[in-house]
């Protein structure tokens, strides 16, 4: 994994793309792991009968794939500090969706070198699907 470093980073610079390609077992899986079993993220016909296109992603599983792309970002020495995201649309199994950043501020607070980015998930159409943000602390280069 590569560290990032406070140096570095760069107003306006992006974070690299992370891509998921979530699939119905992976939905099954994390129901079992997270306790939500609401049947729109694993029975087609409950969650069509719902006006649903099918089963969708779990909102937390979007979230965890946000936390993800910024824990690669930020690599072992780095802190996550904050993330937050909002369920605007919905993502199925079986089309990619892709975990997006980009810098939009830097600066120290309390000796801390901290980085604010604009973060979200995308779905293979191009549509922001899950707007979010979130803070790190970044190490400094020796």
């Amino acid at each position: 994994m590569n560290q990032t470093y406070f140096e570095d980073v760069e107003i306006g610079s992006e974070v690299p793309t992370l891509r998921k390609d979530p699939t119905p077992q992976q939905l099954v899986k994390y129901a079992g792991a997270s306790g939500d079993f609401y049947q729109i993220h694993y029975d087609v016909e409950y969650a069509n009968n719902n006006g649903l296109p099918g089963i969708i992603l779990h909102g937390a599983l979007k979230n965890a794939f946000l936390g993800q792309l910024m824990t690669d970002y930020i690599g072992h020495q780095g802190s996550l500090k904050k993330l937050t995201c909002q369920y605007r649309g919905m993502d199925v199994p079986g089309n990619p969706v892709f975990a997006k950043g980009t810098v939009v501020k830097k600066y120290v607070e309390n000796g801390e070198n901290l980085v604010e980015c604009e973060i979200w998930l995308e779905n293979h159409e191009g549509q922001k699907t899950t707007p979010g943000s979130a803070i790190v602390s970044l190490p400094e280069r020796n």
